[in-house]
Formats: C-alpha cells, sequence, structure tokens
C-alpha cells in the first residue's frame, strides 16, 4: 500500500463467487474488508465467511441500484469510522432476452445496476480518496463486453459502458494519486456456470485456446495487484482475464 496505515476496502456483491474471492484475498493482504449484499442474511453469510477464515471485516445490507440503500450505506461507513480507500464494483445483474423481446424492465434493471450503481458509489467514496491523496477503483467488467453476446445487448451495453467510465474517470482523478482499472473475467466457474449444460459448457471450452474455464480465485489476484502499489502506474485500463476467449 501507499504507507504503513491500514487502509479499508469496500466489495460490493460479495456473497459468492468473484465477489466473495476477492473479499478474501483483500483481507488476506491485509486490507479490512467491507462487503455488501443484498439481503439481511446475505450480510450474515460474509461476517460469518470472514470470521472462519479469520480476516477482520464487515458487511452491510446494500442495493446499488437503489440510491437511497446506497446513501445509508455510505452513512453507516462514516457512523462506523470506516473510509474506503479501494472501492471494488463487483455487483451487477442479468435480465437475459433477445432485444425484440425485452422488456424495458429487464433494460433498465441492468443499465441502473451495473451501471448507475457506479455512478453511487464512486462519487460519495471519491472525496475521502480526494482527501487521502491515493485511492483505487476497481469495476467488473466481462468479455462480452468486448465481444458481444446474443440475447444479452443490456448486458453487454453495460459492461461496455463500465469500461468508458472507468476511462473517463482515470483521467479525472488521476492527479491525486488514485487509479481506475476494470478487470473483464471471461468463462469462469461459479454458480452461474455450473449451472450450464456439459453441452454447453463443451462449447464455450472449444472456443477458448487454454482450454478451461477460469476460477475465481485468478479474477481475485489480478484486483489484488491493480489495488496495490505494484500497480500504481496503471489506470485507466481493462484487464482481460479470459484464457484467451478475447485476444485485444
Amino acid at each position: 500500500m501507499a504507507d504503513t496505515e491500514r487502509k479499508s476496502a469496500l466489495v460490493t456483491g460479495a456473497t459468492r463467487g468473484i465477489g466473495r474471492a476477492i473479499l478474501e484475498r483483500l483481507g488476506r493482504e491485509g486490507l479490512f474488508v467491507v462487503g455488501t449484499a443484498t439481503s439481511d442474511d446475505g450480510a450474515k453469510a460474509i461476517e460469518a465467511h470472514i470470521a472462519e477464515i479469520g480476516i477482520d471485516g464487515r458487511a452491510f445490507v446494500a442495493r446499488v441500484d437503489d440510491s437511497a440503500s446506497v446513501d445509508a450505506l455510505i452513512e453507516r461507513l462514516k457512523a462506523d469510522n470506516i473510509a474506503p480507500l479501494v472501492l471494488v464494483n463487483n455487483a451487477g445483474v442479468t435480465r437475459d432476452n433477445l432485444l425484440l423481446r425485452m422488456s424495458e424492465s429487464e433494460w433498465n434493471d441492468v443499465i441502473n445496476t451495473n451501471v448507475s450503481g457506479l455512478y453511487r458509489l464512486c462519487k460519495p467514496l471519491l472525496r475521502g480518496m480526494t482527501r487521502a491523496r491515493w485511492g483505487r477503483i476497481v469495476n467488473l467488467s466481462s468479455v462480452v463486453g468486448r465481444m458481444g453476446n446474443p440475447g444479452q445487448s443490456n448486458y453487454v451495453a453495460s459492461k461496455a459502458a463500465i469500461e468508458g467510465f472507468t476511462r473517463a474517470l482515470a483521467q479525472e482523478v488521476g492527479s491525486r494519486n488514485i487509479t481506475v482499472n476494470a478487470v473483464a473475467p471471461g468463462f469462469i466457474a461459479t454458480d452461474m456456470t455450473q449451472a450450464l449444460t456439459d453441452e454447453q459448457k463443451q462449447t464455450m471450452l472449444t472456443r477458448i485456446p487454454l482450454g478451461r474455464m477460469g476460477s475465481v480465485e485468478e479474477i481475485a489476484h489480478v484486483v489484488a495487484f491493480l489495488v496495490s502499489d505494484a500497480a500504481a502506474y496503471i489506470t485507466g485500463e481493462t484487464i482481460h482475464i479470459n484464457g484467451g476467449l478475447y485476444m485485444a
């Protein structure tokens, strides 16, 4: 980190999968970690996991698609004297459908969560990073943000927007020693991919030069690097982790 003072990291959508792996990895790196969930049960599960693996942290309920919920989270952090200088925007949703059949709510749900959620969190937390003259923001994108994917025009649009947002914000805050980067996972072994049929998995694997799915730990490893001092000269970038499925 930038100095010997212990820093806090906020990871949204930390109940399972990539978010949980990132929370765990940053905690093992010595940060005080705060994870968010969309329900009380989810927050309790995060805190139980934190206690089980022996890292320091908290968990709160917050919905990034709801301004009031995010405002309440920010106030709770202030009340508990937690000022995150590391923000990992991982929370996201899918509402897949062909565009001809896609409802306006399916479109809005994805854009409001995946894109507007970044605005709701980055804006208030940037104040503390600016005062500290140090900060790290990592936004989770997806390989489909570059490749496209039929039936996911809303999700693909949101992930492409995240990468554009990342580049713009990096230019705004770089002079304050704040870096902003995106990580774009490919086909990763999570609960979502485990629900696919064997045929669907095999079809995807034939397109990946490395011939396997990635792990959530491999995503967490790159995020941990990006928030470290070793990555202090990297900003405005999208790091692809996809086994060669997409080569920029």
